[in-house]
């Protein structure tokens, strides 16, 4: 009576103790690096792991226009990166779908048989970046850390890790690893006019921001190269669409006829940027596959009473 009585117990303390060992948190192992060029970091719950990305995202640098200084300058600090020179981490600002995801994109494919590799991690796991970094240490491939469309507001937790990784920190972070990151904002945190109260004058009327101002400054410094985007003009995103249109195997004299409806798309849309033109180019050729398939199917389909036309 006593032994089932033990037993019990034992099985009793197991499922406790299976159920405290869900609730603590896992270590980060690593993934199978062969699988792909490209992770994202995943939690659920208290486990994290790397998720091997099976369809990477086909962008070449001769498919982006229009941004040849930015991308002349992104692609020298990778080339630097992978060939184990000194490098930067870098900050791309400036104007939505100019091709800022894009170019790091662009980046990993001219670059991954050379040993880059791509780690995406969203702005609400940034807090564990320093385990990341960990992971990845002395490993004979370069990794970008990227961080896509990143902003904060105050006293996000993962702020503060950033701002650590990037420089600061006791640990070095390792020369296997740099820090890409997009984000509309060129300071990455919100600013209020309030922000400006704390500022002074000198005896010589020189302007000395505040601390707040200086605070919400103080990341964005930390990243040793900022690359900024701006606004198309109209003809600058006509060459886009146009370049898009050729990819789906446009004539030049049907790209010449989708011009008005191109700036139409744009109007409709309230910007002339690189994604709105990828975007028209794809319902452009989209509908003009559709009006095709359409039309061979009613030349093929057969006439009244199963005879075809004559």
């Amino acid at each position: 009576m006593q032994d089932n009585a033990l037993e019990t117990l034992l099985v009793r303390a197991e499922r406790v103790l299976a159920r405290l060992e869900a609730l603590l948190p896992q270590s980060l192992t690593a993934p199978d690096w062969t699988a792909s060029v490209a992770f994202r970091y995943r939690r659920r719950g208290t486990t994290t792991w790397l998720e091997p990305v099976r369809q990477v995202a086909r962008i070449h640098l001769e498919d982006l226009r229009e941004v040849d200084t930015q991308k002349e300058r992104l692609l020298r600090n990778t080339r630097q990166f992978v060939q184990g020179a000194p490098a930067n981490n870098v900050l791309l600002t400036g104007a939505r779908g100019t091709g800022k995801s894009s170019l790091i994109k662009a980046c990993l494919q001219a670059f991954h048989a050379q040993g880059l590799r791509l780690i995406e991690v969203d702005k609400a796991d940034l807090v564990d970046l320093p385990d990341l970094v960990d992971l990845v240490q002395g490993r004979p491939e370069r990794f970008i850390i990227y961080c896509d469309d990143l902003s904060f507001d105050e006293g996000e937790a993962g702020y503060k890790a950033l701002k650590s990784i990037l420089d600061g920190t006791v640990a070095a972070s390792g020369d296997n690893v740099l820090v890409y990151a997009t984000s509309n904002r060129r300071h990455l945190l919100p600013e209020y006019m309030k922000d400006n109260l704390g500022a002074r004058h000198d005896e010589e009327g020189e302007l000395h921001p505040g601390e707040v101002v200086e605070e919400k400054i103080s990341l964005s410094e930390r990243f040793g190269l900022w690359i900024s985007f701006y606004p198309f003009s109209q003809s600058e995103y006509l060459e886009i669409v146009a370049q898009w249109l050729r990819h789906h195997g446009l004539e030049e004299a049907a790209i010449a006829a989708a011009r008005q409806e191109a700036l139409v798309f744009a109007l409709e849309r309230g910007s002339r940027s690189g994604r709105v033109a990828f975007q028209f180019a794809r319902d452009w050729a989209g509908r003009g596959q559709a009006a095709q398939s359409e039309l061979n199917a009613s030349i093929d389909a057969p006439g009244p009473e199963g005879l075809d036309h004559v």
